[in-house]
Parts: structure tokens; sequence; C-alpha cells
């Protein structure tokens, strides 16, 4: 009888399935979980936009309005704007935080290196502390033309 036991190899072949079923079961499960955690508004984030007003402009000196906005393209008051080099040139990496409607106006001075007829200036945003917002996708960048 021992040896009939010992030469049974007929309990191993449901393991693998029987450890799949558990697998997909679990996966679901958590999935569900997950789902119902992510609508409790506490726990939720908020993705942050920055619009530059205008989005192309010339080499040398103005202002540019930028107006931060949520998802929902509500302003975002006390998010700071940083505006720095890209393949366009500035002196020094601008900054400045928004006022209540969600903007805030700088006054940039790009510019462009020699033989380019074109650049860009990079655009982000922090989220105001203690906010529920994120800026993990990239901004619209401004363009710079020469004339």
């Amino acid at each position: 009888m021992l040896e009939a036991f010992n030469s049974d190899t007929r309990a191993i072949e449901g393991l693998p399935i029987r450890l799949v079923i558990a697998l997909v079961v679990g996966v679901a499960s958590m999935s569900v979980m997950l789902n119902m955690l992510s609508g409790v508004q506490g726990l939720a984030t908020s993705e942050l936009d920055v619009k530059p007003s205008p989005d192309v402009v010339t080499p040398g000196a103005q202002d540019i309005t930028f107006t931060v906005v949520d998802h929902e393209g509500n302003p975002v008051e006390g998010a700071t704007v940083i505006v720095k080099s890209g393949t366009a040139d500035l002196e020094t990496v601008e900054h400045d935080e928004t006022e209540s409607g969600g903007e805030v106006t700088m006054n940039i001075n790009p510019q462009l290196g020699p033989n380019r007829e074109d650049g860009t200036l990079i655009v982000d945003v922090k989220p105001p502390a203690g906010s529920s917002f994120v800026d993990r996708r990239e901004n619209t960048k401004i363009l710079v033309v020469s004339s």
C-alpha cells in the first residue's frame, strides 16, 4: 500500500492549475480593493497643468502669463511656476507663485543660440504645499522663434 502511494503522481497534476486560479482570484480581489480606495477623495490626487500665454514668442524681454489649472480646469492658487532653459536659453531659472485666479505673470528674456531659428523653454509647476495636487506629466513648452 505504501508503495502504491509513493508511485502515485496524480496528486501533483492539479497543483499548478490551483495555484493559477488562486493567483487570478487574488489579483482580481486586489484590483477591486484598489479601485474602491482610489475613489476615496482623501487619497486621490489631481494632475496640474500650466497654460502659458502666449506660448509662441520671439527672443527678447516680454511678459508671459501662466495659468495653473487642475484636471477639471479650475485655477490653482499658491502653485509655483518654474521656467528654465530648454533648447532656447534663459540667463537664470525664473519662478513665481500663482495668485487667487491661478495666474502669474513673469518677465521672460529668452535667447536663441547662434544659427538657431527656434528653441523651447521648459515650464514646470510645483503644487501648493499640503495639497493633493501632483505634476507628473510634461507641461506645455514655450516655443521661441526668431523674428
